[in-house]
This record gives C-alpha cells, structure tokens and sequence, in this order.
C-alpha cells in the first residue's frame, strides 16, 4: 500500500499551490450587502456603477463589468456568457432579499427595543400635595 491520504495528515495542504489561490484573502468575491450599499450609492448620485475609466490594468480595460459579482471580464462575449452562468443567477437571486442590517440581527437575538411605561407615575408630577 501507498501513503495514506494526504488530506488527512495535519497541513497537507499547506504546500498545494491551487488550494492556496482558492481560499487567499484577495480572491474573496465582494459580499453582497457591499454589492447593494454600491448599488443603492449609484441610485442616489445617478452616477452607474459599471461605468470606469479606460484602466489598462483592469480586464478589457475595465470596461467590461459585472454589477452583481463585481467582476471585469475581458469582452462582451465573456460577460454576456457569465450572465448565463449558474454563479450569476445565484448571486442575483441573494440580492434581491432584504439587506442585513444591524437591527435584523439584533431582532434575531431577541434584543428588542420596546416602550416600556414609566415605573413610578407619570411626568414627575407629585401625588396629593
């Protein structure tokens, strides 16, 4: 018999390039309350998110570019296919539900905000005197 498994032994992974790539901090995609504050910004300016200036580091020169997963393709025939990709119509289906706020999570530890009466009477006024 062989070695066993690597995934098993402790930091087997550490030196697999691909595995790396995958989960490094920068290849992160934006999440997707940051998708929709940027959305919700173009909507108050006017001014559209996908609009960039000619930027020769970017793909296509950034001019190519996916609003709900924040990514530049190279030209309209890439983007037009990821538009029919899995990835993207999952994405669009999580944005279209409601924005995560700090009250929500609040509201789902049950700490709710409510208007309790006063204690003792009223304004502060005082009883029979």
């Amino acid at each position: 018999m062989g070695p066993p498994c690597s995934a098993r032994n402790k930091g087997a992974r550490s030196k697999i390039k691909k595995y790396k790539r995958k989960v490094w901090l920068c290849h992160r995609p934006k999440d997707t309350d940051q998708i929709q504050d940027d959305v919700e910004k173009a909507t108050i300016t006017g001014v559209p998110v996908d609009k960039f200036a000619y930027d020769d580091e970017l793909p296509g020169g950034g001019q190519f570019y996916c609003i709900e997963t924040a990514k530049h393709f190279a030209d309209a025939k890439s983007l037009a296919d990821h538009k029919k990709s899995r990835y993207y119509k999952r994405r669009c289906k999580e944005l279209k539900e409601e924005k995560y706020t700090q009250a929500s999570a609040e509201l789902a530890g049950g700490m709710t905000k409510e208007k309790l009466p006063p204690a003792h009477g009223g304004a502060g006024g005082k009883k029979g005197a």
